[in-house]
């Protein structure tokens, strides 16, 4: 039987009124807060920081970013003009190095304007690059998500790692739109969507979302994986990608590599959904891939709890243990069954089915 399919009443980011207009997803689940960013640098804060985050949203807000810092400088001589525009493309290219979709954003951006050099046109045309990004982002988006369904049985129980649905994209989400689409076809009954520590974007923004959607979500620490597989409680994992090289190997959120060596050894079909624009073909592999490492404060969190009937508030890390925090890792092809973009389903060899994209 067929589901509803219900429409996300928010939105990750937006222009509005020479502002760029961004969901604070660090306050989520338990605050939606909207915020107004007037100034490109108080944008890279936002993106450093997490405020909008997921490699899709990046390359949008990547393109606002240059548009907003292009409005800003649009009164100044061109010389001035195009040199501070230049150090701003590179300082919000710079701001997240493993996301592809922000640095290819800005270059899409800044070849557009190639042949321009009236401050007021080059504005507008980053700015028309910009709704463009969001508006092409949405439509492949839903594209992946009737690819994806495609290759689901009735009755599945899908696994997803992190967050990639409306949050990190600009809506309706890569492997999350691929969920919402098989939920749309009656062919989903549970999500079970790992915590994904250290921020736990599976437990506070992916199963708000699905929740928000009315799809079944049940949240589970990252270390269960294993034994829901062996279980057979598992039909298959779905997961987003932050970069993905000529050969098929994918960046993801740290954790995404050990799901793939778990599906493999339980024969569990393991999918990776994303836009075009996240593949990196100027790479051959993930060995080429910067992989992100963050603040070591991100995984030293505190708990609070009561012993005896006191109340107790503790770090989770000793004070001198040293602590290296990855923000994502690298799944060799071999590990992945099918990549799901806009375009289609791509299948191994993915050096010879991902150039075909390129074409």
């Amino acid at each position: 039987m067929n589901k509803e399919l219900h429409t996300e009443n928010y939105k990750a980011i937006d222009w509005v009124e020479n502002k760029i207009i961004i969901l604070d997803q660090t306050l989520l689940p338990n605050d939606e807060v909207y915020l107004t960013i007037d100034h490109w640098e108080e944008m890279i804060g936002a993106i450093k920081f997490l405020k909008v985050r997921g490699a899709p949203t990046l390359g949008v807000a990547g393109a606002y970013t240059i548009a907003l810092a292009a409005l800003e400088f649009m009164n100044m001589p061109y010389v001035n003009f195009a040199d501070n525009l230049k150090n701003a493309a590179e300082k919000i290219t710079n701001s997240r190095p493993t996301a592809v979709n922000l640095s290819w954003a800005i270059k899409r951006c800044m070849n557009s304007i190639d042949k321009t050099s009236n401050p007021k046109d080059i504005f507008m045309n980053l700015l028309i690059q910009a709704k463009m990004i969001q508006t092409e982002n949405l439509t492949a988006n839903i594209a992946i998500g009737k690819y994806g369904a495609s290759l689901l049985s009735n009755q599945s129980r899908i696994l997803t790692h992190c967050n990639a649905g409306a949050l990190a994209t600009a809506g309706f989400g890569t492997a999350l739109g691929i969920i919402r689409s098989a939920w749309q076809q009656g062919k989903l009954t549970e999500v079970y969507s790992t915590e994904t520590r250290p921020l736990f974007q599976g437990s506070r923004l992916t199963a708000w979302e699905l929740q928000k959607s009315g799809i079944p979500v049940t949240t589970i620490i990252d270390n269960m994986a294993g034994v829901l597989m062996a279980n057979k409680i598992i039909s298959g994992v779905i997961v987003g990608a932050d970069r993905i090289a000529s050969n098929g190997d994918v960046a993801n959120k740290i954790g995404t590599y050990t799901l793939a060596i778990l599906a493999k050894e339980h024969s569990i079909p393991f999918y990776v959904a994303a836009p075009s624009s996240t593949i990196d073909f100027e790479i051959s592999s993930g060995n080429e891939i910067i992989i992100e490492e963050r603040d070591s404060a991100e995984v030293d969190w505190q708990i609070n709890g009561r012993l005896s009937g006191s109340l107790l508030k503790t770090n989770i890390n000793n004070q001198d243990t040293s602590i290296l925090n990855y923000a994502f890792d690298v799944t060799p092809h071999q590990y992945i069954n099918a990549i799901i973009t806009e375009k289609g389903i791509m299948y191994p060899k993915y050096s010879e089915s991902l150039e075909r994209l390129a074409k």
